[in-house]
C-alpha cells in the first residue's frame, strides 16, 4: 500500500481560497506562507510542497482565477449577431465577478500586479480578452460597428465600461436609488452597444 497524499487537492483549492481572501483584501505584501498555513488549517510543508513557495502560490493564484474567468466566457457560444455576443459576454462578466469576487479582483483589483507573475501566466490570462475582441471584429466586419477607432480600440472601451460596472457593485458603491444593479448593468452594457452601432450607421 502506498503512502497517503497528505497534501491533497482539497488542501490546494482551501490555500488559494484563503491567498485569494488575504491577498484581496489587504494586499500581496501582506501574504505570509506562515500565517496561510495557519489559517488554512495546515502547514508550511503543504505551501512548499504545493506550489514551491509563495511566488509559486501566487502564480497558482492568478492562473486559477483567469481559467475560471475564461471558463464562464467559453460558456457564451458565438451566434449570428456579434454585437448581442457582446452583450452577453458582458452579461456572463458580471456573473462570473459577482460569484467570484476574490477571484475577480486577483485578476483586476490593484493588489495583484501582471508584473508579480510570470510572463507566461499574464498572456494566458491576458487571453481572456479574445472572445470580446473577436466579436468586436466581428461586427466591424460586419458594418455594425465602426472601423475607426481601433478594433481593440472599441474593445478597450467596452471592457472598461463593464470593468467600472462591476467594480463599482463589488465595492458596493452603486446607490440604492439606481434600482436592481442586474438590471442597470445590462442596461448600461446595452447602452455602450448601441452608441457604437449607432457610429457606425451615421458614417455609412
Amino acid at each position: 500500500m502506498g503512502r497517503p497524499r497528505i497534501h491533497d487537492q482539497h488542501t490546494r483549492e482551501r490555500l488559494l481560497e484563503r491567498a485569494a481572501e488575504i491577498i484581496t483584501t489587504s494586499g500581496v505584501r501582506a501574504l505570509s506562507v506562515r500565517s496561510l498555513a495557519s489559517d488554512a488549517g495546515t502547514s508550511t510543508a503543504a505551501v512548499y510542497t504545493l506550489f514551491g513557495g509563495k511566488s509559486g502560490l501566487v502564480t497558482a493564484l492568478y492562473r486559477q482565477a483567469f481559467e475560471r474567468f475564461a471558463q464562464s466566457l467559453a460558456e457564451v457560444s458565438s451566434g449570428p449577431d456579434p454585437v448581442d455576443d457582446i452583450v452577453r459576454l458582458g452579461l456572463a462578466y458580471r456573473r462570473h465577478a459577482v460569484a467570484d469576487p476574490n477571484g475577480y479582483r486577483v485578476m483586476f483589483g490593484d493588489e495583484l500586479r501582471p508584473s508579480d507573475v510570470p510572463r507566461r501566466a499574464f498572456r494566458a490570462g491576458a487571453q481572456t480578452f479574445d472572445p470580446l475582441l473577436d466579436a468586436v471584429r466581428r461586427a466591424v466586419d460586419m458594418g455594425r460597428f465602426p472601423a475607426e477607432p481601433s478594433p481593440e480600440a472599441i474593445a478597450t472601451a467596452l471592457w472598461a465600461n463593464v470593468h467600472g460596472l462591476v467594480s463599482l457593485e463589488l465595492g458596493e458603491f452603486v446607490p440604492p436609488s439606481a434600482g436592481d444593479t442586474a438590471d442597470v448593468f445590462e442596461a448600461a452594457v446595452r447602452a455602450n452597444t448601441a452608441g457604437w452601432t449607432a457610429m457606425a450607421d451615421a458614417r455609412k
